[in-house]
């Protein structure tokens, strides 16, 4: 695949985040060519410097943002399970933000309509994967959690 995340890629993402929110009753996103780009060149600059760290919201247009680093090739499938892993930690009777649940609640946030998908190696083979999402989930209002964070249906 070489240095950037293929559109197979990012539509495997997509599908895997579309999979998980039909399961909390919440609408699919649609991927962003915009947020592509955007998610794409963060990706690239996360690879050339080997350091994970979310950029700026000036830089990404305040949307929600997600990451992911492997020593190895990720797939869209492991990074997005990876992510959903975090309903575990999650507490439905207690919903709030915590850093052990940011990547879970991103992905289900109810509110949130388009994706946007990057993908780069570093030279040791490494790859940084970036998710955009607008409207950013992870809203710290009071409400805003019980009312995007939806239980998966039985």
């Amino acid at each position: 695949m070489g240095k950037s995340a293929s559109k197979q890629f990012a539509e495997e993402v997509l599908k895997v985040h579309n999979d998980y929110r039909k399961k909390h009753g919440v609408p699919p996103l649609k991927l962003c060519k915009k947020l592509n780009r955007g998610a794409q060149q963060y990706a690239e600059e996360l690879a050339a410097t080997r350091v994970l760290k979310h950029s700026s919201e000036s830089a990404n247009g305040n949307c929600g943002e997600n990451l992911a680093w492997a020593s190895y090739d990720q797939t869209g499938k492991d990074v997005a399970d990876r992510w959903y892993s975090e309903i575990k930690n999650y507490s439905f009777q207690n919903p709030g933000f915590s850093s052990r649940t940011g990547h879970f609640t991103a992905m289900v946030w109810k509110n949130t309509k388009k994706i946007g998908v990057g993908k780069a190696s570093a030279s040791d083979g490494s790859t940084f994967v970036v998710a955009r999402y607008d409207p950013a989930g992870n809203v710290v209002n009071p409400g805003y959690y019980e009312e995007n964070v939806l239980p998966p249906r039985k």
